[in-house]
């Protein structure tokens, strides 16, 4: 489906058309629809499927068609974290060059003058703000905000923000807004949690489901069986022979950021952390240097696995196993992006086995295993789980110092 066979206003068109946008994503030809039809929306769909667009370019048009109060705000879109809130920001000046309407992005980390631009832009009435839940609250407890005119409530990544402890917050935002308004919500998965609250706050949603959750087969997925003890010499390995650039490292702690940032320095390597003890004005100069070619690994939690708009990054690797499938997928989900291919390497440690095999097991596939340097000698046995519900292991894979493998015949793949 074309953008022009959709019911959007030629202000916005004119902005595709600019922006070279021609023809929708599924989630866009599935959603955009509904949400001019003014009806609840919650889609299940995740990052880089253009979800964005999907509820920015119906609200810009309901905002130039539906009547509405120009001095008091009209629309709530929430994000889990500022960096996913500057971009839809982003996004949301973008697609709506041509369309008369002002925003506000209201997030915190910043300084006092953000504050005083926030609280003017929610007290004289922004047509849009795009906020994160902690800093409206707090903008709420200070300052009288009139509330009345909202017709429209995006939640953002809602199981994130669930994950991280933001329902209540969310709740009390809830109870201050007009009852009759369009609620939309998009989250990537679809636990119990986020259906109660959809039952809570919207009214007969249409369910939209896109393709929950599998990588794009432009993603070259791989692994390799290590112990501890040898993922920081691997590490260190595959990132000198292959020798690439904007590379993300995640790791499952903040801590362990800190700690292989600094000894990725100590092996002349041009690393920078990101994690969730950075000042705003540190991420940004982070992700601004990052995106302008000037870093060459960005080691991080998972903070930057959602949201992060950075198209040309050839290789993403998990030096820890997530714990939850689809974080898997958001990881990995930063490379191959914008039609180009990419390459994800996980290292799974003897420990993480267990987890990494239900990784696979959500994405109905064996990912590809690679072999090891032989200097860091044998690696440990690949987990298969039995019939009888016992754990067997597979025998190890490992090259010989002469350069032949030590075991071929163990249905791993091997390059």
């Amino acid at each position: 489906m074309y953008f022009d066979e959709l019911a959007l206003s030629d202000e916005v068109l004119d902005a595709l058309w600019d922006m070279h946008f021609d023809e929708c994503t599924p989630v866009q030809a599935e959603t955009i629809p509904v949400i001019l039809d003014h009806r609840d929306v919650i889609s299940c769909a995740q990052t880089g499927t253009g979800k964005t667009a999907a509820y920015v370019l119906p609200l810009l048009t309901n905002l130039a068609y539906d009547d509405h109060d120009p001095n008091k705000l009209n629309a709530i879109i929430m994000a889990p974290t500022r960096e996913l809130a500057q971009q839809i920001d982003q996004q949301v000046q973008g697609f709506g060059f041509y369309v008369p309407f002002s925003a506000v992005a209201v997030y915190g980390g910043n300084d006092g003058g953000a504050w005083s631009t926030q609280s003017t832009g929610l007290t004289q009435g922004a047509d849009i703000a795009i906020a994160t839940p902690g800093r409206l609250l707090s903008l709420m407890n200070i300052y009288d905000i009139d509330f009345s005119g909202v017709k429209y409530f995006i939640l953002d990544e809602a199981d994130r923000m669930l994950d991280m402890g933001f329902y209540d917050d969310i709740m009390t935002i809830v109870a201050k807004l007009p009852k009759d308004r369009q609620t939309i919500m998009f989250s990537a998965t679809m636990p119990e949690n986020i259906r109660r609250m959809a039952k809570a706050i919207m009214n007969n949603p249409v369910e939209v489901q896109i393709a929950v959750s599998r990588p794009p087969e432009t993603i070259h997925q791989m692994a390799v069986d290590l112990y501890e003890g040898q993922k920081t010499p691997f590490l260190l390995h595959y990132l000198k022979d292959k020798n690439l650039k904007k590379v993300i490292l995640f790791a499952g702690k903040k801590q362990r950021v800190k700690d292989l940032t600094h000894m990725l320095h100590l092996k002349h390597v041009d690393a920078r952390a990101m994690h969730s003890d950075l000042e705003q004005k540190e991420r940004d100069e982070v992700m601004l240097d990052f995106r302008n070619g000037k870093v060459d690994v960005l080691v991080a939690t998972d903070i930057v696995s959602r949201g992060i708009d950075v198209d040309d990054i050839p290789l993403v690797i998990n030096y820890d196993v997530p714990r939850d499938a689809e974080d898997y997928v958001h990881r990995i989900g930063r490379t191959a992006r914008a039609e180009n291919s990419g390459e994800a390497i996980t290292l799974v440690s003897k420990e993480d086995q267990f987890f990494f095999h239900k990784i696979e097991t959500f994405l109905h596939r064996d990912i590809e295993r690679l072999s090891v340097p032989s200097e860091l000698g044998e690696v440990p046995a690949r987990y298969v789980p039995s019939s009888k519900g016992k754990e067997r292991k597979r025998k190890p894979f490992f090259r010989k110092k002469n350069g032949r493998s030590g075991h071929r015949h163990n249905g791993v793949s091997k390059r």
